[in-house]
């Protein structure tokens, strides 16, 4: 019997962990980088290229490494909230998901907040 053998792409891990992210009380929304502008239009145009939906993962980045994910998320929050609070809580939902969802391992899920909004929730 011959092992099976899965692999699954950075884009899914981060298309994962951006809506856990988003989902997280405090999140007004993902802010991509200027980087993270870059590599989405990138993988957006890649996808279409090849006939497929992008799977939305603006502000989320995602590396691979000795099959654990190692993950970036960049936000905005809420003044309402405080804010590491906010990444913390960010931090257990996107490795709980990640994990769930692919299988995957997460060993680190590094979250850094852009902005905070005043007032908005």
């Amino acid at each position: 019997m011959t092992a099976a053998e899965y692999v699954i792409s950075d884009t899914v891990v981060s298309s994962v962990a951006a809506r856990a992210a988003i989902a997280t009380p405090g999140v007004v929304r993902l802010e991509p980088g200027l980087v993270g502008l870059v590599t989405a239009w990138g993988r957006a145009a890649r996808q279409r290229w090849e006939g497929l939906t992008p799977a939305p993962a603006d502000g989320v980045t995602t590396k691979i490494v000795d099959g654990q994910a190692q993950v970036k998320v960049d936000l905005v929050t809420s003044s309402v909230d405080q804010a590491a609070a906010v990444a913390r809580a960010v931090q257990r939902a996107v490795s709980r998901e990640v994990a769930e969802q692919t299988g995957l391992a997460v060993s680190a899920v590094s979250v850094s907040i852009l902005d905070i909004e005043p007032g908005n929730r």
